[in-house]
């Protein structure tokens, strides 16, 4: 099949991926500067299950539907709108479409953060184009279906490429205007695809008018033409044309980091350095590397991240404007009372202890309040994989929260020791300790033997089996037969083993 001209001189590579981890891979030829998450979404999207050149696929379900429309008597530019969202990782439409089946509910994709222009302002028209593009296309992609979900995502990642603080006002009242530009011009479209068809239903203004101001230049003027616009429809084709959905293969295609309006629970991405989102909040908060470092050290955080809280004042904000929307967040009603936290010293003592378990180096920092209280750690890892290291950076976090709000270090202690996962195995480099089950396991035994002087707790019993990927001896599995008889949790986590079997 042609390449469609947009893809000219686009660079391109190629790799092996598959949608998921037991299937086999397929060959995929995408735009070089995409990751490799795009590969496997394209893997899940794509038709068959052999190679995957993506101009060449997407060409394959965007002609059937630009021929569609020209015969509606539409601009004959309309395949080229399509190609150019999908390059510019703006959109894209779900399985169904790029797989030519019929769908009772299509869905398209509308990748927020995309929409930011060179200048760094969010292109409204663009967007709102881009909105009735998503429903004209589903309307010829799937003729039949009455209800269309055309979504916009990541949410979360726009606000924080505009300095935006995800639990503010401004967030929901620019969530507010997206979601009337997004509702209204998908209203318009399915207007215009009534009359063409002449099935036409009822078109209620059913949804609030949008804020009258908002910090995002041109927006709320945007959301105010889009619900003029749906005021003057006389009728629908379709019964549902927006909603906010799960995130799938079409927003790993995108780009997309946070899926829907909900808020990232991460600074990280999945390859455990910094998301995309989190480099563009220090970028347009002017926060430098140095500063950042700093400020997590000094046990702050310079990435704020929001919760459940917050996610559900957004999801309020979004309902009414939207026709489909997930499940409005559980927030618990009135919070448990929090200690006060106590913060470090901004010069602290503490020392710095180097080990190995198993053959594998890492380092426990620690920092003291005045009298010697531990107030925080950190574990540096040595040759570890980036993931499990921001795994490790983030659990070191957490256990500081705790330390500096009062919890006893012999909560942790209690917690963690026994853990088993590898690497695990003889301790080299620490008098104190002489075997772990874990890193944590190691950790916990050092801090309690340092700073509780606990010297009680039983040796952690080692077997060839604990290091990651072993097997059994004899090449199959253990499972516990038997419960042990110790009625401590504790105890019967130190007892029961799981193997898995390499390979």
């Amino acid at each position: 099949m042609k390449i469609h001209r947009s893809w000219h001189g686009v660079r391109l590579r190629r790799l092996s991926a598959s949608a998921d981890p037991d299937e086999a891979t397929r060959a995929i030829t995408l735009p070089a500067a995409w990751d490799d998450a795009a590969a496997a979404g394209l893997a899940a999207l794509a038709p068959g299950a052999g190679p995957v050149s993506l101009p060449v696929v997407a060409e394959a379900w965007i002609r059937p539907i630009a021929d569609k429309a020209a015969q509606a008597g539409m601009e004959p530019s309309f395949g080229d709108r399509l190609h150019w969202l999908l390059q510019l990782r703006r959109g894209a439409p779900t399985a169904s479409v790029w797989q030519l089946r019929p769908d009772p509910n299509p869905g398209f994709v509308l990748n927020l953060p995309a929409f930011i222009d060179n200048a760094g302002l969010f292109d409204c028209a663009a967007f709102a184009e881009a909105a009735e593009t998503a429903v004209l296309t589903l309307s010829f992609a799937a003729p039949a279906s009455a209800r269309l979900s055309v979504s916009m995502t990541d949410l979360s990642g726009l606000l924080c490429a505009l300095g935006i603080g995800y639990g503010s006002d401004d967030a929901r009242d620019i969530a507010r205007a997206l979601a009337a530009i997004l509702r209204g011009r998908a209203d318009v479209a399915s207007g215009r695809m009534a009359r063409l068809t002449d099935a036409i239903r009822p078109a209620p203004m059913d949804w609030p008018a949008p804020p009258a101001r908002t910090p995002v230049p041109g927006l709320a003027e945007a959301a105010r033409a889009a619900r003029l616009q749906a005021l003057s429809v006389e009728g629908l084709r379709h019964i549902a044309t927006t909603a906010i959905a799960a995130a799938g293969s079409a927003d790993a295609l995108l780009g997309v980091e946070t899926g829907g309006i909900a808020p990232a629970f991460s600074a990280l991405s999945a390859s455990g350095g910094l998301s995309k989102a989190a480099r563009a909040w220090l970028g347009v908060s002017g926060i430098t590397a140095e500063e950042a470092l700093a400020s997590v050290i000094g046990g702050g955080s310079p990435i704020p991240l929001y919760g459940a809280t917050e996610y559900a004042l957004m999801h309020d904000a979004v309902a009414p404007f939207i026709e489909a929307m997930p499940a409005r967040p559980a927030v618990l009603g009135k919070p448990l009372p929090v200690a006060a936290r106590r913060d470090l010293p901004a010069r602290r003592a503490g020392y710095t202890q180097k080990a190995s378990v198993g053959g594998h180096k890492l380092y426990v920092r620690t920092g003291e309040y005045e009298g010697g209280a531990l107030g925080e750690i950190f574990i540096a890892l040595h040759k570890e994989g980036a993931g499990f290291r921001g795994l490790m950076d983030q659990f070191a976090g957490a256990v500081n929260i705790g330390l500096q709000h009062g919890v006893p270090l012999e909560a942790f202690v209690e917690a963690f020791t026994f853990t088993r996962f590898g690497p695990a195995g003889s301790v080299e480099g620490d008098p104190a300790v002489r075997q772990a089950t874990s890193l944590l396991d190691y950790t916990f035994r050092h801090l309690a033997a340092n700073y509780l002087g606990r010297r009680d707790i039983p040796e952690a019993e080692i077997e060839e089996a604990d290091t990651v990927g072993d097997g059994a001896r004899d090449g199959s599995p253990l499972l516990p037969l038997e419960l042990p008889a110790e009625a401590s949790p504790r105890a019967r986590r130190r007892a029961l083993r799981v193997i898995s079997k390499a390979g």
